[in-house]
């Protein structure tokens, strides 16, 4: 099978710990074509979506770890999956890609994660359809709204609605001399919405991944625990990632979510869950693949490339 990969840059990888790598390994060697582009690789013309592609050889040797052969412009309904792996944020462009692939759709091709589902589950709001799982949560641009959340909660994150790997997160306590400042920064003064979380103290055993894949967790979650002084565990931001088995409690969410996540087209989605609740619904690129396996020995790309021949043979 042929299997397109759009993504960032491929020179840019960090094959150690990368993801989509991971499944680009499994994938070449199970014997399928692997290619790669770009977002901006993409195009719809003469009726079309198109995208300017190389097929790529993977050598599994840094930096040199892969060889693209020279580009060339091919449907996408031509492979047998697109798998779109973007990095966010979800600005504009991302944006136009997803309308891009839900039109190669339409002609026939089968792109993973459903571009429609990346539109429709923001990876910090989606959490609101299963609230039954989730701290008291705001969604606001407005100051006093978000000054009267922290007063009853007494203790609040807050994030943008757009961003990944801990980036803008903020913890506020009543006192802080900052709190109006920090509003203003993440709410540009009004004009952005945010999220407002109460905080959650389990955040210093972990922030933990668990990876959903074609509606069934995968055995083992990454608890990204906080660098010391730090509030956020993402390992963007400095945190230490463990590999764990999952709790009853994770299996009872993310078992919950499963099939509504599978009917919605997500092949592979990460939950965040702090102790034991429910933070985020990520969608766009979820990561982890490489520290679970390499901690336990549970071979998570095995799992997502078994799931992606299952649904392009059309099975489950």
């Amino acid at each position: 099978m042929d299997i397109l990969v759009v993504a960032d840059p491929l020179a840019s990888f960090r094959i150690y710990k990368d993801s989509t790598y991971a499944m680009m390994r499994e994938a070449g060697r199970r014997g399928h074509a692997m290619h790669a582009c770009e977002p901006q690789d993409l195009a719809w013309r003469d009726g079309r979506v198109l995208g300017r592609v190389a097929r790529v050889a993977l050598t599994g040797r840094a930096p040199d770890w892969f060889a693209a052969e020279a580009p060339e412009w091919r449907a996408l309904a031509d492979f047998g999956a697109v798998l779109m792996r973007k990095d966010p944020p979800f600005d504009q462009e991302y944006l136009y890609a997803t309308y891009l692939l839900e039109l190669a759709e339409t002609d026939g091709a089968r792109v993973f994660n459903r571009p429609r589902s990346l539109r429709d589950y923001n990876e910090k709001l989606a959490i609101a359809r299963h609230r039954q799982f989730t701290v008291p949560t705001l969604v606001s641009c407005r100051e006093d709204e978000i000054r009267a959340f922290l007063a009853e909660q007494g203790d609040i994150v807050v994030k943008p609605l757009n961003a990944m790997g801990g980036a803008s997160v903020f913890r506020l306590r009543p006192g802080d001399a900052n709190i109006g400042v920090s509003i203003e920064v993440l709410t540009g003064h009004g004009t952005t919405t945010v999220m407002a979380q109460r905080y959650i103290p389990e955040i210093a055993d972990g922030d933990k991944r668990i990876l959903v894949i074609d509606g069934e967790p995968a055995p083992y979650c990454l608890a990204r625990i906080p660098a010391p002084g730090e509030t956020r565990g993402n390992l963007a931001a400095g945190g230490r990632g463990v590999a764990r088995p999952l709790t009853a409690r994770d299996r009872e969410i993310a078992q919950a979510l499963g099939p509504v996540l599978k009917a919605d087209g997500l092949l592979v989605v990460g939950l965040d869950v702090i102790g034991d609740w429910l933070t985020e619904i990520n969608v766009t690129s979820p990561t982890c693949f490489r520290e679970i396996t390499d901690q336990t020995g549970f071979d998570v790309a095995g799992m997502f490339i078994d799931a992606l021949e299952r649904a392009v043979r059309g099975e489950g």
